[in-house]
């Protein structure tokens, strides 16, 4: 073996033929073996193995697209609607035109997983205390400045180390290793919405529930069909204002206000995370107009947490949110009518808590991502009996 890295051979059952099983080998460093199970979470189970950017992957053909004249394809999968012609990828640069045929460069292709608590997503409101097998992929449909998860959002498939996964094998792995949920998380979903759509149906099957932390952009039949196998969506409203999303996203606020509102009709378990960029997106009098199009049209219970900025990425010339900013914009929100208005990234801070919109009493104290008192059973605060919005399991 040559010093300092690993060599593995391995079986690789995600590609190999109903009649034919063929034998890999690869060599990876060490040094991205230890990042990739340690820094990036993903803990190697029995028979698992991380493949390297050169290995054989045959890709998959996309879902939602439709083929132009002269071999170009336009995508359909999310409000970019690229044209793409052959042999060039569309923005995201995780889906290919070949001669014709656009191709799906990520399918099963995990670059990344860790078992989280549900409370890391955020979720507050759905099954607290719980874990959430969350995995990840590369690439991203959109181009945010201040990217959090930009080592695997804002990469192409082949920058990134991979384990493979075939839909059924995702549940398999929550269960193992005792998770509630399968959270697609960490970089953004939509853009391998095919795997997820079959992994989702496959955990349902088995008892395990599916979140999706999502930018929401995403075109309205991809999202139908996702509606139909997941349990609950986390929705990253970047702002409320156009030109904030033209200029930091690249995106459009009213397509992720359309996903909202169709979630919303589809009945569909959703909460909003909103990172306050200082100076960018925290101007009082657009915080409010938020607020009160969220009551308006999605209803007073939609749980909106206001998240603490880090300079990161791109945006490296601006301090960390003030706790004094989050604490403003979650009083105004709350007077403006919604009940479960949170601060994150702000771990010991009492809006981490859950309420009672009814005696005000707290229901829900938490310290970080961990639970340390849940006085709601069977979905009714313990100290008035009002029903608290959320899919709710005993702690």
């Amino acid at each position: 073996m040559e010093s300092g890295s690993l060599k593995i051979s391995f079986q690789n059952p995600a590609v190999r033929s109903a009649n034919e099983k063929r034998k890999f080998s690869f060599a990876i460093t060490r040094r991205d073996f230890i990042r990739k199970t340690g820094m990036l979470g993903g803990s190697l189970l029995s028979g698992e193995v991380w493949r390297t950017r050169d290995f054989a992957y045959e890709p998959v053909e996309a879902r939602y697209y439709r083929k132009l004249d002269g071999e170009r394809v336009q995508c359909l999968l999310c409000p970019h609607e690229c044209v793409v012609a052959s042999g060039r990828r569309g923005h995201c640069q995780v889906r290919e035109n070949r001669d014709g045929t656009y191709f799906s460069l990520i399918y099963g292709r995990i670059a990344a997983f860790h078992n989280d608590p549900i409370e890391k997503k955020p979720l507050y409101h759905f099954m607290p205390g719980s874990l959430a097998f969350s995995l990840a992929t590369a690439g991203c449909n959109v181009n945010c400045k201040f990217c959090q998860n930009w080592e695997l959002a804002q990469r192409r498939p082949e920058d990134l180390p991979f384990v493979l996964y075939r839909p059924e094998e995702v549940s398999i792995r929550a269960l193992e290793w005792r998770s509630s949920s399968i959270a697609f998380t960490y970089n953004e979903p939509t853009v391998y919405t095919e795997f997820i759509v079959e992994a989702a149906a496959e955990a349902r099957s088995r008892g395990v529930k599916t979140v999706l932390i999502s930018n929401g952009y995403i075109n309205e039949k991809p999202l139908g069909d996702l509606c139909e196998v997941v349990d609950a969506y986390k929705i990253d409203l970047k702002a409320f204002t156009e030109s904030y999303y033209r200029e930091v996203v690249n995106g459009r606020l009213s397509s992720v206000l359309d996903t909202l509102i169709r979630l919303r009709e589809r009945k569909i378990w959703t909460e909003i995370v909103y990172l306050i960029v200082p100076t960018l997106n925290d101007d009082p009098k657009s915080l409010e107009q938020m607020a009160t199009w969220i009551r308006n049209n999605l209803g007073d219970d939609v749980p909106l947490h206001f998240s603490r900025f880090y300079p990161k990425y791109k945006l490296k010339n601006l301090p960390p949110t003030p706790i004094t900013a989050l604490e403003k914009a979650r009083n105004l929100c709350l007077d403006a009518g919604l009940h479960y208005v949170y601060i994150g990234n702000v771990p010991g801070h009492e809006g981490e808590n859950t309420y009672c919109p009814q005696c005000h009493k707290m229901l829900i104290q938490r310290l970080g991502y961990r639970i340390i008192k849940n006085h709601i059973q069977n979905g009714r605060c313990l100290h008035c009996g009002n029903e608290i919005a959320g899919v709710w399991q005993s702690f």
